[in-house]
């Protein structure tokens, strides 16, 4: 499979609002309900979400597209950290980093990351944090392999389930 990463634009918030929606889909329909999915990816993958990390200078946001037709296949951000523990002035979060399933396996999500890590050291940040579903055992493994290590715990919602997720982090 052939890609190219790119630093998104504005202009690219519907590409990665569909992105984000259709791989959170993918990626959960069998494990949440469908109503809490929808609502879930209408409140966090909406266009003016994307618009809003886009307009902001200090968050970086990559898009991966498919080569040849440019469709866009993944992403990346990286925004301020919104974790209950304790982070330093120094720390960013990758808050997603997302793949259609066609592009799982390829090795773009490790060239998302290494994207992403290099972006966090351009801007002199330390350390990488992430949250993750904590039954999403592929993605815990592909973050483990990518050197983060758990280092606290964060709720989250799906619906009106109420989970504990992993945070990760890593040095940079």
């Amino acid at each position: 499979m052939l890609w190219r990463l790119r630093r998104a634009t504005v202009g690219d918030a519907p590409a990665l609002s569909l992105v984000g929606a259709a791989s959170f889909l993918d990626a959960y329909a069998t494990a949440f309900a469908g109503v809490d999915i929808v609502d879930h990816c209408t409140r966090n993958n909406s266009v003016a979400v994307f618009e809003a990390w886009l307009d902001d200078a200090a968050t970086i946001v990559t898009l991966a597209e498919y080569e040849p037709g440019h469709a866009p296949i993944g992403y990346s951000v990286l925004t301020k950290p919104a974790f209950p523990i304790d982070t330093g002035p120094r720390d960013i979060e990758l808050r997603r980093i997302y793949l259609m399933k066609q592009a799982q396996g390829s090795g773009l999500g490790a060239a998302l990351m290494d994207r992403a890590l290099a972006d966090a050291a351009e801007r002199h940040y330390l350390r990488v944090l992430l949250g993750v579903w904590g039954l999403n055992a592929r993605a815990r493994a592909f973050y483990e392999r990518q050197q983060f290590s758990v280092i606290g715990t964060r709720p989250f919602r799906i619906g009106t389930t109420p989970y504990t997720d992993p945070v990760y982090a890593r040095e940079i």
